[in-house]
């Protein structure tokens, strides 16, 4: 149902958000950062940094912050079995539910499918769905899924990087079943969105976009390296676009990224539907990334993608959350970028640690360095 407060704003310019409270019952633990690890020596075991808190955060600040007037709540769903077979394999579907079976089971480093784990990433999962069929219903153009677990580094036959099921990816194949044409797909996480783009690297009518840091593969869940080589293969050959960016980097170099690499492939691809993946662990403070991006460069990127998706998808736009690790930043930043999204004349929420000195000359050199790259290789 949606909420009573915001009904009398137009229906254009409100963000739809799907959400259900049983996506807070997978328990990630607690170790020595995200290893689960207790080396016997430590007093404090920190919990696992896709804990529950963080997500906790991002809810009550669209509840109950400036932004509230401009939300339509909904309820999410879990997801059938059925319908994960779009993006996912038979054999690992079979794989998460023999592990939830037994109790649970580490998938990969960091990875804990634990207790109530599955039923959350199928809540997870359904709720995407749901935002993804209410804009292709037409019961709204802007929506939202606040999701936990995240899921961009899930693979079609593989878990990865705290992911289970993609829920971008069963989402961007929803609208391509429901008759959209092409769907661009901007992941502005701080890691690459390697499951993603696996799940569609050999399609022309996708377009895989991440702007990321230069983490590079991280081990056999996630071979992929998120470099500028990696353009996708067959039909899909130039539709991948990887923009790995330098540690370090923040709201003009994003900037910079974004209105010459991302726009021109936006404005070249001319999609009917657009999906932001929004992690916030690009931040400046995040504790799992190394970038430095703060409340006004989320905005802006909220903006960006906002025009692109009035000027080539009839204004549709499914935005999907993934990291963001920071218990309270994360959420400021994530009421940052919907302010951009809904290209709000003054920002509603001023940014309580601001300030990050930014050399944005390094960067700047390597984006131009990867936009020659790709005119020579896809041009």
């Amino acid at each position: 149902m949606a909420s009573s407060a915001s009904q009398s704003l137009p229906s254009d310019n409100l963000i739809h958000v799907f959400w259900d409270e049983g996506m807070l019952k997978h328990d990630t633990g607690r170790g020595v950062f995200d290893t689960g690890i207790d080396p016997g020596f430590l007093d404090v075991l920190e919990k696992h940094p896709e804990n529950s808190d963080r997500i906790k955060n991002m809810l009550s600040i669209l509840k109950r912050g400036p932004i509230s007037p401009f939300i339509s709540w909904y309820q999410g769903r879990p997801a059938l079995i059925s319908e994960l077979l779009s993006f996912h394999t038979q054999e690992y579907v079979n794989e998460l539910i023999e592990a939830d079976r037994n109790g649970g089971k580490e998938l990969c480093g960091g990875t804990f499918l634990n207790p109530g784990s599955w039923n959350t990433a199928l809540l997870a999962a359904g709720s995407t769905l749901s935002a993804m069929k209410h804009i292709i219903d037409g019961h709204g153009k802007i929506t939202y899924a606040l999701v936990r677990p995240p899921g961009h580094h899930a693979q079609p036959t593989q878990a990865d990087g705290y992911c289970f099921l993609n829920n971008a990816g069963l989402a961007v194949q929803l609208a391509l079943d429901g008759g959209c044409r092409k769907v661009v797909v901007l992941d502005i996480d701080v890691h690459y969105g390697n499951g993603t783009a696996e799940g569609f690297y050999h399609s022309d009518k996708v377009l895989t976009i991440s702007l990321h840091m230069n983490h590079g593969s991280w081990g056999p869940s996630h071979p992929q390296g998120g470099t500028v080589e990696e353009l996708g293969e067959g039909e899909g050959f130039g539709y991948n676009l990887n923009i790995p960016l330098p540690n370090g980097t923040g709201d003009k170099g994003y900037g910079y990224a974004m209105q010459h690499l991302v726009v021109p492939a936006i404005e070249k691809f001319e999609p009917d539907m657009m999906v932001l993946v929004v992690g916030h662990d690009s931040s400046a403070f995040d504790p799992n990334g190394r970038q430095c991006l703060t409340m006004e460069g989320y905005r802006e990127i909220g903006r960006t993608i906002r025009g692109m998706a009035n000027k080539y998808s009839n204004g549709r736009l499914l935005i999907v959350q993934e990291g963001g690790y920071h218990v309270t930043y994360s959420a400021y930043c994530l009421h940052a970028t919907l302010e951009g999204v809904l290209n709000v004349s003054e920002p509603l929420l001023s940014d309580p640690i601001a300030y990050y000195p930014e050399d944005e000359s390094f960067p700047t050199k390597v984006i131009e360095a990867i936009k020659d790259h790709f005119l020579k290789m896809i041009s």
